[in-house]
């Protein structure tokens, strides 16, 4: 077995150290979820923590870690008499990105089923898990159909099963522990909210720091039991700081002054519903807790308040995770109440995370998470130069919900929610025989293909005699994502400001559909005399968002050239992922200008795209009382649809059915 690096051999880190060892104090506070940068030690403080947490007991044999002190009446390895148990650490129970719905929740003991004739239920995930952790690494990454399950799980308590003919319930209480990398995309917002705390890791500036995060990194990989020796004695202590502080949690008061400052904080920065109220008291009471405090101050107020709303406050998508400080100190001051009086008492031991939770100065998050990074334009972060006429970056307009544009046919991509495809998962549609190595049995299908032989083969007692030949794939359909690449006219002719900005919100709207149905996105731009890759394909739809707002406008239109440079995009993500299949977005009035034959030469470009088989959407932004209908001839040279900026609108198919029922009236 694999020594784990020691939790408290991690350099730096406080916050992300403190929100674990909170958890693990109180598990009612619901989890972390670790957002940073690769290679900033976040799986590996997250493996350490379970070498911390206190033995648990455990009803012998139970396969569901049933309390032996409080058996679940409805385990379906019960019932269970209340006794003493046998104790076993806790476990950290991994979640891989691509695991299937059976490994999760459970299925149908296939085996016994053919072997014995007997009903049997194997346990998945979500059973080892009770009373552990669940930790879930890239949790951005996962499965739709994993989140949902996970969603239901966290929210009851429980799992529930009914499948195959298997129908069970058993418990399944666990602390959610996820890392991600925001690059490479956002969670789904109920997922997020499920996490009780969230931290921001990255990598640090100071030379020193990360002098002594390498040597002790090589020391580890020298002789991890040696290494892991030398640190026993500070595992020992945080380990019994642990379990002293889980003691004293019932013993400690949260005051009314501090609930006032709880409720105000939570309504001032607008979170949606009552969770943060209840995850920033508990996670207030485990760090007076931690700190060996039996009452509840404003400082624990301020740093629950620091970790369990950056990822609640109400915001756009596409807006950073972050809070105003200053605001939150106007706000705990304002509503400040008598337990503000009380003395301050013994702020109890230092350790990992610091002593009763009061956050370092120097590690508080800098900066009102409104304020994004905006990424460069160009070299040293200037605009692209791209001829006379250029126009600075205008706002988007107001986003709407945008109707929703697939890929016809039925593909057999990355599970998503975009368009039909062949999935792993989702609804069973039928059976075949494997093609290959047998991935998803079909259990109805593969009994009725072994029955009428069973006399032949000489079957004697209860089990199914079955052949490889019998052997049935299931076929299941569900939704996949997409590669859509939005292809955007910057040149003078789409200049206007209120026009351009009528395109960007329209453009963001896509945007904000595609981060919801869990597609890659890319961005190519053409203006002046050349076309540009503003953003190669990417699961950060936000990155696109931001590359949006800093795009200008003007110059000439080289629509050929914006073409020849998508189609060039596909053909490289074609061979990096060839199952993905594209969209092209293509947003312009249909002018072409500059160069011999413009009209003529992105005419043919277009068709590229039709003799490929790529689905297009051409948006018309072409206005005015005289319109040359230059947008559809080029959605008809590239095999696709065009919409105007105000079909685009999902509700716009939904208003002209209105108006022609009360005419009709």
């Amino acid at each position: 077995m694999t020594t784990p690096f020691p939790f408290t051999a991690v350099v730096g880190q406080d916050d992300l150290r403190l929100a674990l060892l909170l958890n693990a104090v109180s598990p009612a506070v619901g989890g972390v979820l670790v957002r940073g940068e690769k290679g900033t030690a976040k799986s590996t403080a997250v493996r350490a923590l379970s070498a911390l947490l206190p033995e648990v007991s455990v009803v012998a044999g139970c396969r569901f870690s049933c309390d032996p002190a409080a058996p679940d009446p409805g385990c379906p390895d019960g019932p269970h008499e209340a006794g003493t148990g046998a104790s076993r650490p806790s476990r950290m129970v991994e979640l891989p990105v691509g695991a299937s719905e059976d490994r999760l929740v459970g299925a149908l003991d296939i085996e016994r089923a053919l072997a014995e004739g007997v009903k049997a239920f194997e346990p998945g995930l979500l059973a080892d898990a009770h009373r552990g952790i669940l930790y879930v690494d890239e949790v951005n990454l996962l499965h739709d159909h994993l989140v949902d399950l996970l969603l239901d799980a966290a929210a009851m308590g429980a799992s529930y099963v009914e499948r195959e003919g298997v129908s069970v319930r058993h418990a399944s209480k666990f602390l959610l522990v996820g890392t991600m990398n925001p690059e490479e995309g956002e969670l789904r917002p109920q997922l997020l909210d499920r996490f009780g705390l969230t931290v921001e890791v990255a990598a640090s500036r100071e030379p020193d720091q990360r002098v002594e995060v390498v040597r002790r990194r090589l020391a580890y990989d020298d002789d991890p039991a040696g290494f892991a020796a030398r640190w026993a004695d500070e595992e020992a202590a945080v380990r019994q700081r642990i379990v002293a502080a889980r003691e004293l949690l019932p013993s400690v008061r949260l005051g009314d002054g501090a609930l006032r400052q709880i409720a105000a904080t939570c309504a001032a920065f607008e979170v949606d519903g009552m969770r943060a109220d209840i995850v920033m008291a508990r996670t207030a009471v485990a760090l007076a807790a931690w700190a060996g405090r039996t009452d509840v101050l404003a400082e624990d107020v301020r740093q629950a308040a620091l970790l369990a709303l950056p990822h609640r406050r109400r915001r756009n998508p596409f807006d950073a995770p972050g809070l105003d400080e200053d605001k939150l100190d106007e706000t705990l001051e304002e509503f400040g109440g008598p337990d503000d009086d009380d003395p301050d008492p013994d702020p109890g031991p230092d350790g990992p995370g610091g002593g009763g939770g009061q956050p370092d100065p120097d590690d508080a998050p800098q900066g009102d998470g409104d304020t994004a990074a905006r990424p460069e334009a160009g070299e040293n972060g200037q605009p692209r130069p791209s001829g006379a006429g250029e126009q600075s970056p205008v706002r988007a307009s107001e986003p709407f919900r945008a109707k929703v544009l697939s890929v016809p046919g039925i593909g057999e991509g990355a599970a998503g929610r975009r368009s039909r495809a062949r999935t792993e998962h989702g609804r069973t549609t039928g059976a075949r025989r494997p093609k290959g190595a047998l991935t998803k049995l079909h259990l109805a299908a593969t009994v009725q293909a072994a029955a009428p032989h069973q006399r032949a083969r000489g079957r004697s007692g209860p089990g199914l005699v079955v052949r490889r030949d019998d052997l049935r794939q299931a076929t299941r359909e569900g939704r996949e994502g997409n590669l859509v690449l939005f292809v955007v006219d910057a040149s003078g002719s789409m200049a206007a400001r209120q026009r351009m900005s009528a395109v960007k919100g329209a453009v963001l709207s896509l945007l904000l559909d595609a981060y919801q149905r869990r597609d890659k996105v890319g961005l190519v731009t053409f203006r002046g005399s050349a076309a540009e890759v503003a953003l190669p394909p990417t699961s950060s739809v936000d990155a696109a968002a931001a590359r949006l707002e800093t795009l200008p406008t003007g110059g000439r239109t080289p629509l050929a050239a914006g073409l020849l440079r998508a189609h060039e995009v596909l053909r490289v993500e074609r061979l990096r992922d060839p199952a993905r299949r594209a969209l092209v977005v293509l947003v312009t009035d249909g002018r072409a200008t500059g160069g011999p034959e413009p009209v003529a030469l992105a005419g043919r470009a277009a068709r590229l795209f039709a003799a490929d088989g790529v689905a297009s959407v051409v948006v018309d932004c072409e206005s005015g009382p005289v319109r040359l209908g230059l947008a559809g001839q080029l959605a008809g040279e590239l095999g696709g649809t065009a919409v105007t900026l105000d079909e685009l609108r999902a509700d716009s198919i939904a208003g002209l059915v209105k108006d022609v029922q009360r005419r009709a009236a």
